[in-house]
């Protein structure tokens, strides 16, 4: 009488089909094959990242290596090497054309971006708050005419706001900027999501139960607990306003009350019949990005936050 093999852990007795005790396990060559496949598809994520940094951070490298050279290498396609920094010449150059006018638009730029931000999230904060947490009639009808203003192209926008500039004779100063950038359909739809996020009714409840006033109740804990949607709104509209040109060149006229934006602009026009506009307007346009970079990094903490919140909601 003869014994049976024993087959061996991982292996099928012969004649006999594979059972839930005894698994199946794959060849070595399938298994070497996933983990190549695994690897390959790593790499390939890699790389795509590594070329899309490149490609966003390029335009940035240049700019900040331009801005050492003068004209003639800038014209001349030398950016990239060694010779010629021109920093220091390129910054006096701006420091004294117009007697300055460069850090007058700079100073201008910081106003309307500054205030007007944060004129605009505690405007689209407010009205956020409101939409979510009371109750009045024709909330929903008035909530999706802000959400088609979402839908409108702010160039769309700028005669209108140009008509109504000249009626209220404030075109061609600060308040023909201002004033329009103070609200944001968007910036009131991210409030409202973040609001009901954010805000619990229970607290608001107990606030009211302890005699504060609806005003009290959203300056001293609604306001504080959406501050994270706030900051988001603040670096979306600084952002726009700090790149905004089509509505300051509708609405301005006079060169001490330009932006950035529209004062370089203005000086690469000139450049073709005056190349010695090049330097300035690279070195200009390195420093315009350096408070939009110091926004974001010390700001981003909150932001970050407030996005996550939100998408979760």
């Amino acid at each position: 009488m003869t014994t049976p093999l024993l087959a061996a852990p991982g292996e099928d007795t012969p004649g006999e089909p594979a059972t839930a005790t005894t698994p199946r396990r794959a060849p070595v060559a399938t298994r070497k094959g996933r983990r190549s496949g695994r690897w390959t598809s790593r790499v390939a994520v890699n790389v795509v990242l590594l070329v899309a940094a490149v490609y966003a951070l390029f335009p940035l490298v240049w700019l900040v290596t331009a801005a050492t050279k003068d004209a003639g290498n800038i014209l001349g396609g030398n950016v990239f090497s060694f010779e010629g920094f021109n920093l220091g010449d390129n910054l006096s150059a701006l420091a004294d054309y117009e007697g300055g006018l460069y850090f007058r638009w700079y100073l201008n730029s910081l106003i309307y971006a500054g205030v007007g931000a944060l004129g605009c999230s505690l405007v689209s904060v407010a009205a956020g708050y409101a939409f979510d947490k009371y109750v009045f009639k024709g909330k929903e009808k008035l909530f999706a005419m802000v959400l088609l203003g979402v839908l409108l192209p702010s160039t769309a926008l700028s005669l209108p706001l140009y008509l109504l500039a000249v009626k209220t004779h404030t075109v061609n100063t600060y308040w023909a900027v201002l004033i329009p950038v103070l609200v944001n359909p968007f910036g009131v739809y991210l409030s409202r999501i973040f609001s009901a996020g954010y805000i619990p009714n229970e607290a608001l409840e107990a606030a009211r139960i302890d005699g504060a006033s609806e005003m009290r109740v959203f300056w001293s804990i609604g306001l504080r607990m959406i501050m994270p949607g706030f900051v988001t709104v603040f670096l979306f509209q600084f952002t726009a306003v700090w790149n905004n040109f089509f509505l300051p060149l509708v609405m301005l006229s006079d060169k001490k009350l330009y932006p950035l934006s529209l004062g370089l602009y203005n000086w690469h026009s000139s450049a073709n019949a005056n190349p010695e506009f090049y330097p300035m307007v690279v070195t200009g346009s390195l420093l315009a990005v350096l408070p939009l970079i110091i926004a974001f990094v010390t700001l981003q903490r909150h932001w970050k936050a407030g996005l996550t919140a939100g998408g979760v909601k």
